[in-house]
């Protein structure tokens, strides 16, 4: 069982910039894969970015360039830099852990208005 605990979020103007947490309840090492999806309303929820036990990073097309995935070993945290936000970032942000199971956290919101 992992349990994952974000935090983060809020409102910013468009441009600007917020951090994501996400606090997992076991050492990262032991997880296979650790990243964030987003649910804006009335879509489904999309795969932002993962990084992997080993370090590797993928992202969606719409936040490369933009956003950086990164891990703390040492705090079992992995974290989401979201830079030059846009209106269309606005959702619901859901941290998630690969170990056998996916585990989800409770998921938090950002939204991006002038």
């Amino acid at each position: 069982q992992v349990q994952l605990v974000e935090s983060g979020g809020g409102l910013v103007q468009p441009g600007g910039s917020l951090r994501l947490s996400c606090a997992a309840s076991v050492s990262i090492s032991s997880i296979n894969a650790m990243g964030w999806y987003r649910q804006a309303p009335g879509e489904q929820r999309e795969l932002v970015a993962f990084i992997t036990s080993g370090g590797r990073t993928n992202y969606a097309e719409s936040v490369k360039g933009r956003w950086t995935i990164s891990r703390d070993g040492a705090e079992s945290t992995v974290s989401l830099q979201m830079n030059n936000l846009k209106p269309e970032d606005t959702a619901v942000y859901y941290c998630y852990a690969r170990r056998g199971n996916t585990y989800w956290g409770q998921g938090t919101q950002v939204t991006v208005s002038s």
